[in-house]
């Protein structure tokens, strides 16, 4: 088969179903990306420009559409060489968020296109206006609505769409529910994986070393904001550290922005660190930035208590990767995080707007064992079943001989 994937940042959701067809050795793969270092071995990777920023008379709802359209331009003109060529594909898989597969329709009609649906974006009942830390002005819901404008358009191709939580389907209209399958994404359970023996041993990061004796709890996040939780694992930080000397902090994450909005002045770590001031004993608290995926793992496996914080958004990588990894988990009572944790079983919850709440839970942790060492056999056990690459790409196959007739 001839296999065209689409997506601005080569391999992004793809890494294992890409992988995986590529080891066959029985596909063609041509890969349409921005250009990027990251290389997998038989697949073809053809890279586009990224446009430039909007002009400046765009007017401020309409900017991601018009970086959109001509993104989607450029993918295009890439596709008609690729055409050109001799390549027709049998099957198109993309992501829809950066509006680069809008045309492709036009380019091969007859190709069925799975298109990933990640988000619906609303004024109300997910992400916007969820934290009154952070409201969102009523004269900035147009800018919001308009983010659903390339959604939109994917939607009006009439083809086939996918994504990866119950959760992330439910945000997006009834009526355009029926074009999206749920398409679980999955974790290598071979790599990432339990290690008992991490929880014996110390554990170095750059300069400072997690003893085998300390507690160590461990936040991650692409970048260390308010949507994935940080402020308030930040205050979080006095009474958990106050109540056991033992206690050691991680977290990883860079100081950008992701989601949402930057603070007023400096960084996001440099602001809550400014609002605690010396209540934090910064001796326990280590903030590597990002690292390597060893490392990641290393602190996953070594971990006694993991936090995962997020507002109603969809839910990070880093959650399944926690899970898969037998870590005990304190999540955020929020409706992502409560697709992949039972309180109790797999993990627990605590309020996201309460970081004493958040301190006593992983507290508990720490104090009854028995607890700890279930809910890190449980999450283990619940990534088994739910979580599993293998499945992943089982699911994708099956959903792509439907969309080829075989």
């Amino acid at each position: 088969m001839k296999y065209l994937f689409v997506h601005q940042n080569f391999p992004g959701q793809y890494l294992h179903l890409a992988r995986h067809l590529a080891e066959t050795r029985q596909h063609e793969i041509v890969f349409i990306t921005e250009p990027n270092r990251n290389h997998i071995h038989g697949i073809r990777k053809v890279p586009y420009r990224r446009p430039g920023a909007p002009s400046a008379g765009t007017h401020l709802i309409v900017r991601e559409l018009d970086t959109a359209a001509r993104r989607a331009d450029r993918v295009t003109a890439t596709a008609n060489s690729l055409k050109q060529l001799g390549f027709r594909p049998d099957i198109i898989i993309g992501h829809h968020g950066w509006g680069e597969m809008l045309n492709l329709t036009d380019v091969w009609p007859d190709v069925p296109l799975l298109g990933y649906f990640e988000f619906f974006y609303r004024v109300d009942q997910a992400d916007v206006g969820f934290d009154p830390e952070f409201p969102s002005a009523t004269e900035d819901f147009p800018r919001i609505r308009a983010k659903n404008a390339v959604n939109l358009l994917a939607l009006n191709l009439e083809q086939h769409g996918q994504t990866p939580t119950a959760w992330q389907l439910s945000t997006y209209p009834a009526w355009a529910r029926r074009q999206i399958v749920l398409l679980r994404e999955g974790v290598d359970l071979d790599i990432c994986r339990p290690d008992p023996k991490r929880r014996r041993h110390s554990l170095a990061i750059g300069d400072q070393t997690i003893r085998a004796t300390d507690k160590l709890v461990t936040y991650v996040s692409r970048d260390l904001e308010p949507y994935r939780g940080f402020h308030v694992m930040m205050r979080a930080l006095p009474h958990l550290l106050s109540a056991r000397k033992d206690v050691r902090v991680v977290m990883v994450g860079g100081d950008g922005v992701s989601y949402g909005s930057a603070p007023p002045a400096g960084t996001w770590r440099e602001a809550m660190l400014r609002e605690l001031g010396d209540k934090v004993d910064l001796s326990r608290v280590i903030f590597p930035g990002r690292v390597s995926y060893e490392t990641y793992l290393a602190l996953l496996q070594r971990s006694d208590a993991h936090v995962y914080l997020t507002y109603p958004f969809v839910a990070s990588w880093s959650l399944r990767e926690a899970l898969a990894a037998g870590c005990a988990v304190v999540g955020s009572d929020t409706e992502p995080v409560r697709e992949f944790i039972t309180d109790g079983e797999t993990g627990l919850l605590a309020s996201f707007f309460d970081p004493k709440a958040l301190a006593d839970k992983v507290l508990r942790l720490f104090e009854d064992t028995a607890l700890a060492r279930r809910l890190r056999g449980n999450a283990r056990r619940y990534a088994e079943r739910n979580l599993s690459v293998v499945d992943t790409i089982a699911a994708y196959e099956a959903r792509i001989a439907e969309l080829i007739g075989g």
